[in-house]
């Protein structure tokens, strides 16, 4: 039995997941949803309401949308420019999810959020009496940074990192049982190997942990990055929270990493 296989085997009895889907997952090089993506991440998602759990999924992906949208090719560096394509992208995609998701016989509803909504106690109890109530009436939330009248996010004061962080505050919003983010990579690489190796487990973010995190590349669609990715991952995983990192683009990640297949970094609840 590998070494991880003890907390993988209690996946599948989390009840309340979160699901973080980064837009390069979502988008082509140009920024355009790719309906192939959001297909395959809504269908793995209706699988598992009928199975019984409850999803909430927090989606980048809009500032690209409007920026394939207004022909922006290079991501402006002004907040104004920033939120106008989040404005535009923002209603392209949750249109593209609404359109699958009916296919699937699936409810969604849209909850934009900003930093606020989680520092004030009234706007807090507000977002989660509202979520609490999607979830009980089987509509899947579709949560997303409120970019185009917050700019933390855009700004990255806040380090909010492609909506992982937010991810990380949703689940402490919801006191969820699990965290799938879904990158392009399947989970932490050891980088310092001679050939690049998948780090199936993670039982202590510590240092170490985040000294296997490769440089970030500027100038793409997003800004997140494995650092972000593990920084949320310490947020939640205190509250008892486990995390899988793994491929969103790869056919069926999702439902493989609920089920506790080997796949991607799990870092589970608890890790210090």
């Amino acid at each position: 039995m590998k070494f991880d296989s003890k907390y993988r085997q209690f996946l599948p009895e989390a009840r309340r997941i979160v699901v973080k889907v980064g837009t390069r997952v979502l988008a082509d090089k140009a920024g355009r949803p790719m309906r192939s993506r959001i297909e395959g991440i809504v269908s793995q998602i209706a699988s598992l309401r009928r199975a019984g759990y409850e999803v909430v999924l927090v989606s980048s992906g809009s500032i690209g949308a409007g920026m394939a949208s207004l022909g922006i090719a290079k991501r402006p560096e002004g907040v104004p420019d920033l939120q106008m394509c989040a404005a535009v992208g923002q209603a392209r995609l949750i249109a593209t999810y609404e359109d699958i998701a009916d296919a699937h016989r699936l409810k969604i509803g849209q909850m934009l959020l900003t930093y606020d909504d989680f520092s004030s106690r009234v706007r807090t109890g507000n977002a989660r009496r509202t979520m609490e109530h999607l979830l009980r009436a089987g509509i899947l939330p579709i949560v997303n940074e409120n970019d185009v009248v917050a700019d933390e996010e855009v700004k990255a004061f806040l380090s909010l990192g492609d909506n992982d962080y937010l991810a990380a505050l949703v689940v402490k919003l919801i006191r969820a049982d699990l965290l799938v983010i879904l990158s392009t990579v399947d989970g932490l690489m050891d980088m310092t190997a001679a050939h690049p190796r998948r780090i199936p487990c993670v039982e202590k973010l510590d240092k170490a942990a985040f000294a296997l995190v490769a440089p970030q590349t500027k100038g793409g669609l997003s800004k997140g990055g494995m650092d972000s990715k593990l920084r949320a991952a310490s947020l939640v995983v205190k509250a008892g929270c486990s995390v899988v990192i793994a491929d969103g683009r790869k056919a069926g990640r999702l439902a493989d990493a609920v089920a506790g297949k080997d796949v991607g970094t799990i870092i589970p609840g608890g890790t210090i």
